[in-house]
């Protein structure tokens, strides 16, 4: 398996064990690599030169070395002028050419001739040449046949190119939008394409008419592979899926990661329930995301309303979602707004059904406040036995929900509604927070933090320091309850206690993130600075950080959140004290999910078989036969044991460990070849000598005289035993060797008849 990457290195590994085996140095910026069969000790790369927006498709010569870094510095230019993807190159019939789009042009290189062909369309701005821009590009496995899609959706099948002027090209039209990648079967005799439609079309024999559809997929299509032996097609798709589809056009299976959305509204939760991370999924969605088994759960459909990817439609958006109750309550607030004037609001309330394992709609109410909200969150505290909601919003008010009593003569059912509405001098209202016993509520109007008491819903005092527009606010947790934390626009971290209503102190911070964790007192804070974002971990009693970490990304963190840990940890370094009892996440704008880890790097690149035999503690299971373990301790008790005695092995059938064994993912365990031989082998009962009346298998015995021989042989090693035994009393007594013991037979068998004649 060979990779490239933008330290112009190509490294080639043994993907069944991950082993990196050699390192070639190239020395440029690689942004894609080809490999062809009949070129085995040459890839292709496309690098740029110079200027950074034209790209060259070059090949480039790997050397056979014995060391481990190689320089590859004998490079051969194939061709200018070409796109970075990956998707605007392809080789055709067999490795005789390849070809390149980009913008308005095809480039196509004859490596036999070792000619070009260029070939263009039109870019003028009217209706019948618009959008003719190249997007993607594949070529006939067998045929002189390249099909290129473009950015109005069409198709084009491109034939005689080897001449410039009698070239000819035929359209396929079914995507309505731009085509964003094109495969052929590996016999040739279908091209599939992919866009935005979510639908693979499979264009057989390459006609207009003879098309087949899969639709539905759930978003766009990004790229497409077929499988060597042609059974079976795969499809990435922009959510961060790859869907694997029979030759049938049947889905056969779905891998499924952190789903990508076009924007994070929610924020980062934790499912008290599942501890699974739950945020914005596919349109319309939640996801609940696994993050011990880095699994999506599943989704939770929320807007309930078909989703149409049609560019500049306004889609009604999940903006707000938190859970209440440890678990047993969910708000999720919607939107949709075509002009200033026209806001469709909607927040709904679910609640936890332990019949169906999921959450059922419970309450739905239209237009909860008059603009936008800005804030919602749920009391936690024991002592509140009635859930409470509190949502805020930019019409300047915050409202108080409360679970009451629904029933009617028909069934008995429970419903939100209104307690409390709140102000304070028209301003609008930003973020609002429960203290961690309920009894204190606050609430931040633009620069202000309102505290009000949670019983009466009465104001109590107010903090402001003119120093922005409030953007984070929390409390504090455990002994550090009786601060309030407030972090504003302009780059001011407020801390203020409760007790005396004054400011603790304050610290000069771009504050983007600011998240407390549930099971200390620590508070975790990410600033974004102009070169990356920096993470500060602190207590609000002292404003020294216990930890801080310099560019822990180079983009712009929005979201984080600690996530509790089932067994807490006991880090004594300083620098993972904060993690003992939770796991802090972080959110990149590119949608990077990244956390903080206490393994060094060595004990993270070690290949998983290396790791597992450097266990000594492993339990008793199938799984432990498997590294020899086993075998060593069997054989110290067989010695030990009575030599009439035969090892037996527990029964693996219902054993766990090997059902988890069959089940676990292959790219977390080592080669089959290195766990076969040891795991059959410790399932075979072993045979051991008994004493000297069984014999080891391999003993040459003639045919004639095998039975013959074996008594005489029995009766002679019984004779030498009661001789030692007498004669050495309590002497040790010398055990034969295999080999010592085919030796004694062998003489035995000769003929010592002539020393009667003496």
């Amino acid at each position: 398996l060979y990779s490239c990457s933008f330290d112009g290195t190509i490294k080639l590994w043994d993907y069944i064990d991950g082993i990196l085996i050699k390192t070639f140095i190239v020395g440029h910026k690689l942004h894609a690599l080809f490999t062809l069969a009949c070129a085995e000790d040459s890839v292709f790369v496309i690098i740029n030169k110079e200027k950074p927006d034209v790209f060259q498709l070059v090949s480039v010569k790997l050397p056979k070395s014995s060391s481990q870094e190689i320089e590859a510095k004998e490079l051969s230019f194939v061709l200018d002028y070409i796109n970075q993807s990956p998707k605007c190159i392809a080789f055709g019939n067999e490795g005789e050419y390849v070809a390149a789009v980009r913008d308005f042009y095809l480039s196509v290189y004859f490596f036999k001739k070792k000619t070009t062909s260029r070939f263009t369309l039109s870019s003028s701005k009217n209706k019948k040449h618009a959008k003719n821009n190249f997007t993607c590009v594949a070529c006939h496995p067998k045929e002189d046949c390249i099909a290129t899609g473009h950015k109005d959706g069409k198709i084009r099948l491109w034939r005689n190119f080897d001449d410039g002027k009698k070239y000819t090209y035929t359209c396929l039209h079914w995507h309505h939008d731009m085509v964003m990648d094109l495969a052929f079967s590996v016999t040739g005799t279908s091209l599939l394409s992919g866009g935005r439609e979510s639908v693979l079309v499979e264009w057989r024999d390459a006609t207009e008419k003879n098309k087949e559809f899969l639709p539905r997929l759930g978003a766009t299509i990004e790229h497409i592979s077929v499988s060597p032996a042609g059974d079976l097609f795969c499809t990435s798709h922009s959510d961060n899926k790859i869907i694997i589809i029979h030759r049938n056009l049947e889905a056969s299976a779905v891998i499924q990661g952190l789903v990508k959305d076009s924007s994070i509204f929610t924020g980062l939760m934790i499912d008290p329930r599942t501890k699974a991370l739950v945020l914005n999924g596919k349109p319309g969605h939640l996801q609940f995301y696994s993050l011990q088994h880095d699994k999506q759960l599943y989704n939770l459909d929320i807007i309930q309303q078909e989703y149409i990817n049609d560019y500049g439609l306004i889609q009604t958006e999940l903006t707000k979602a938190a859970f209440g109750c440890y678990g047993n309550w969910l708000a999720t607030v919607e939107q949709r707004q075509e002009k200033e004037t026209e806001l469709d609001l909607q927040m709904k309330l679910w609640m936890y059904n332990k019949k169906t394992q999921g959450f059922v709609l419970n309450t739905k109410i239209n237009m909860p406040h008059e603009d936008h909200i800005t804030a919602l969150c749920f009391c936690n505290a024991e002592k509140f036995e009635n859930p409470t909601l509190v949502t805020a919003s930019k019409d300047g008010h915050f409202k108080v929900w409360i679970l009451t009593d629904d029933s009617d003569i028909y069934k008995k059912a429970v419903g939100w509604t209104c307690d409390f509405v709140g102000s304070y001098h028209k301003y609008q209202a930003t973020n609002c927070c429960f203290s961690e016993d309920g009894s204190l509520l606050a609430v931040s109007f633009e620069e202000i933090v309102t505290i009000w008491d949670s019983e009466t819903w009465e104001l109590k005092c107010t903090f402001c320091q003119r120093a922005g527009n409030i953007r984070h606010l929390c409390f504090g947790r455990l002994t550090c309850s009786k601060y309030l934390l407030g972090a504003t626009e302009n780059g001011i971290l407020c801390c203020w206690n409760l007790l005396s209503c004054a400011l603790e102190w304050s610290a000069k911070l771009n504050i983007r993130v600011m998240e407390p964790d549930p099971h200390s007192e620590n508070i975790a804070a990410i600033s974004q600075s102009s070169v990356g974002s920096d993470l500060f971990v602190f207590k609000p009693s002292e404003p020294r950080p216990l930890y801080i970490q310099k560019n822990i990304s180079r983009e712009e963190v929005q979201w984080g959140v600690f996530v509790p840990r089932d067994v807490p940890e006991s880090f004594t370094s300083e620098a993972y004290q904060w993690l003992n009892r939770s796991q802090f996440y972080f959110l990149t704008k590119s949608q990077s999910l990244l956390t903080f880890s206490t393994k060094s790097p060595e004990e993270k690149l070690t290949p998983t078989s290396k790791q597992l035999l450097a266990e000594e503690s492993l339990p008793a299971t199938p799984f432990y036969f498997i590294l020899g373990k086993h075998r060593e301790q069997q054989d110290e008790k067989i010695n030990e044991a009575l030599e009439s005695e035969l090892v037996q092995l527990p029964l693996t059938e219902n054993i766990s460990a090997i059902s988890e064994l069959l089940h676990t993912p292959a790219h977390v365990l080592p080669s089959a070849s290195f766990l076969c031989s040891k795991f059959v082998n410790s399932l075979l009962l072993s045979k051991e000598t008994k004493s000297g009346e069984e014999f080891p298998d391999d003993v040459d015995m003639e045919e004639e005289k095998e039975s013959d021989d074996s008594d005489e042989e029995n009766d002679f090693t019984e004779k030498t035993q009661d001789t030692n035994d007498t004669d050495l009393g309590e002497d040790i007594i010398h055990q034969l060797s295999k080999s010592e013991e085919k030796e004694l037979r062998r003489f035995r068998k000769v003929d010592y008849s002539w020393i009667t004649v003496l």
